[in-house]
C-alpha cells in the first residue's frame, strides 16, 4: 500500500467520523465544531488530487468563514431565544426607522463605519482575485 493510499484512507476516515458526529450529536455547537475536521479532511483529499486552488478555497471559505458563520448564527439564536422581550411602557415608539438611523449615526457610528470598511476591502479583494489578467 502506497503512502498516498494510506493518506487517502486516513483522510476519508477523519471526514466520515466527523460527518457522523455532525449529524448525530445532540449538541448543535458540537455539531458545528465537528464540521471543521470534516472540511479539513475534504481539503486533504483535494490536495491528494492535486487540486491546490480548490483546497485553499475549501480552507478559507468552508473551514474558516462558513464555520464561523454557523457558530455566530447558533449563538445569535441562543441569545434571542433566552432574552425576555417585554417592551417597557412608552418605549415602543422609540424603535422607528428614524431612531434606528440616529443610533447608527450617533452612538454606533464607529462600528457601522468599521463594518463598511471591512466589506469594502473584501469586495475589492474579490474583484482583484476574480479579475482576468491578459
Amino acid at each position: 500500500m502506497t503512502g498516498e493510499a494510506i493518506a487517502f484512507y486516513a483522510l476519508a476516515a477523519i471526514t466520515l467520523l466527523s460527518g457522523v458526529i455532525v449529524v448525530s450529536s445532540p449538541n448543535i455547537v458540537h455539531s458545528a465544531v465537528a464540521l471543521v475536521p470534516a472540511f479539513l479532511g475534504v481539503t486533504g483529499i483535494y490536495i491528494l488530487l492535486n487540486a491546490d486552488f480548490v483546497a485553499g478555497v475549501q480552507v478559507l471559505i468552508y473551514a474558516g468563514a462558513i464555520t464561523v458563520l454557523i457558530l455566530f448564527v447558533i449563538m445569535l439564536i441562543a441569545g434571542a431565544t433566552r432574552t425576555v422581550w417585554t417592551p417597557q411602557p412608552g418605549t415602543l415608539a422609540t424603535y422607528t426607522p428614524g431612531a434606528i438611523g440616529q443610533s447608527f449615526l450617533g452612538t454606533n457610528l464607529l462600528a457601522f463605519e468599521g463594518t463598511s470598511v471591512v466589506l469594502l476591502v473584501s469586495l475589492i479583494g474579490a474583484i482583484i482575485i476574480a479579475r482576468k489578467e491578459d
